[in-house]
């Protein structure tokens, strides 16, 4: 409704007023402004970190502008943003703004042992990504499982989407951790973060202590991410490292995004609410599972959170690329570790992202579902490590939508 008959009105009832000598009550004052949420600085206690590139003077390219990083939470990468011709700056992960995140971010509801940091941004998963099954307690408060004849018990964090299903530890011990010796360096192109979480035993639930050593980088080309994990206890452990970058899709458009994850194999569950792998490995080809073609397939109306496996690399790396036909934009991310075993993709049919998780690890690896078979946990020996190692790089699609 347009405001000018109410102005009108207005001005007459004054009119009206003054010729009568009425006196008029004071105005009621319009309702102060509320400030806008200020934007946080720290986010777990410790200084959220922002990586900024050298901008390419021609413009011509997509290219990376910023990663920004919580050091108190992980180091979640919470934000990655991009500038893409014709478009502008994009987002290229979907997060909340940081005055969101740091609100969700606070330990309680939703955020118990830390559930929130995997629900946006790119959570970190060490020293298991994805989920353990193993025997719950009566409490249902832990799930216990033997690794080389020792028993190791986990918080049972995941309760589950229903109250029917049963609760499963998922997606690692360092979801609300504080890194320490955090420095910001300067390389060609871009700025570094280095960094490391002293994870220990990692809060009583392992068998021995671990070190993890992050290496983060941003230049205009490239976002690399590595985590070098060295056990520095005196036993042997179990490590599998993961990460859960939730990819933007800018138009919204689910449907046409596309998806290419070159893998022959991918792992049944036995639903998408529980989404508990049965140990069956069945191939790819011609089900709506096959995303070989060069240029990916359309995820369509279907809903996938699903483990590919049997992974054909390119000179020596794991290329899964997600491209946004709609809006001329694409992303590469190339699992760069040989120990990289399997690519988890999450995404509901209702979802303007899509999650794609290279990791070591098959989910549930120490369940007896799998006979006996590796399942990408790597044995580490006191000084031994392991480095986990992802890249992302920015594409335009040879094609339009």
């Amino acid at each position: 409704m347009s405001s000018r008959p109410q102005f009108t009105l207005v001005l007459v009832a004054a009119v009206l007023l003054s010729v009568a000598g009425c006196k008029q009550s004071p105005s009621t004052p319009a309702p102060a402004a509320q400030p806008a949420a200020a934007t946080p600085t720290q986010i777990g206690g410790e200084n959220i970190v922002e990586l900024k590139s050298t901008a390419s003077p021609s413009g011509t390219e997509p290219e990376f502008l910023s990663a920004t990083i919580l050091p108190g939470r992980g180091m979640n990468v919470i934000a990655i943003t991009a500038y893409v011709p014709g478009k502008g700056v994009v987002k290229v992960l979907a997060s909340p703004s940081l005055a969101e995140a740091a609100d969700k971010l606070n330990g309680g509801p939703g955020d118990e042992y830390g559930n929130a940091s995997f629900s946006f941004g790119g959570a970190f998963l060490v020293p298991y990504p994805n989920r353990i099954l193993g025997t719950l307690s009566p409490d249902r408060k832990t799930v216990s499982f033997d690794w080389h004849g020792k028993k190791v018990t986990v918080p049972a964090n995941w309760p589950g989407k229903k109250p029917t299903d049963r609760p499963v530890a998922m997606h690692g011990l360092i979801l609300d951790s504080k890194a320490e010796d955090v420095k910001v360096v300067p390389i060609p192109g871009g700025q570094m973060l280095t960094a490391t979480i002293h994870a220990g035993d990692f809060g009583g639930h392992w068998l021995s202590s671990t070190d993890l050593e992050f290496t983060l980088s941003l230049t205009g080309s490239n976002f690399d991410a590595q985590i070098r994990a060295l056990n520095v206890g005196k036993e042997d452990e179990p490590i599998a490292i993961g990460w859960h970058p939730y990819f933007n899709i800018p138009s919204g458009e689910h449907a046409q995004a596309r998806l290419h994850v070159p893998a022959t194999q991918m792992a049944v569950v036995n639903n998408y609410d529980e989404d508990f792998p049965t140990g069956k490995i069945v191939p790819v080809k011609g089900t709506r599972f096959d995303f070989n073609a060069p240029d990916g397939a359309a995820l369509d109306d279907n809903y996938y959170d699903d483990n590919w496996s049997n992974l054909k690399r390119t000179d020596g790396v794991v290329d899964v690329r997600f491209t946004d036909p709609a809006d001329d934009y694409g992303v590469q991310v190339e699992g760069m570790s040989p120990e990289i075993r399997t690519v988890q993709v999450y995404s509901p049919p209702t979802a303007k992202f899509a999650a794609i998780e290279e990791q070591f690890n098959f989910s549930d690896p120490f369940g007896k579902e799998w006979h006996g078979m590796n399942t990408g946990m790597v044995t580490l020996k006191p000084d031994q490590s392991v480095i986990w190692h992802v890249r992302l790089a920015l594409f335009t699609p040879p094609y339009k939508k």
